[in-house]
């Protein structure tokens, strides 16, 4: 079977999304279920994919979701010094936007609009804005 251009960028897309969130998820310290989640995988669909050669596609949603994390990882590293910026998604949080949890938490409770949410917050505190 011959993979198609499109086919093949898709892949290539899908491929480095997922070794950086990989990274992303071991640096903060997530749990496989915790990044699963965030991914909107289930722990074994996560299990694979974060393995070079998974041939997996991801849906629009868990792309977006990836793409945001990251966003956020970047605002947070560039915002935050060590270890804050490794340890911001797993700690409480009191602002309004977390209302007392750990953000990794409200964004997996929350999904993509939450995940967004955090991300454009995070994106406002570096901007000034």
């Amino acid at each position: 079977m011959n993979v198609t251009a499109p086919e093949k960028e898709t892949a290539d897309v899908n491929a480095i999304a997922l070794k950086a969130y990989a990274r992303i998820a071991e640096r903060w310290g997530l749990s496989v279920r915790d990044a699963a989640l965030l991914a909107d995988m289930s722990e074994s669909t996560w299990k694979r994919a974060r393995k070079p050669g998974f041939s997996g596609e991801l849906t629009r949603d868990q792309l977006l979701r990836l793409s945001a994390m990251i966003g956020i990882y970047k605002s947070l590293d560039l915002y935050f010094s060590e270890p804050l910026s490794r340890e911001w998604m797993t700690r409480t949080n009191s602002g309004p936007l977390f209302g007392g949890v750990r953000p990794v938490d409200s964004a997996i409770e929350g999904g993509l609009p939450q995940i967004l949410n955090i991300r454009t917050y995070l994106d406002a505190l570096r901007g000034g804005a």
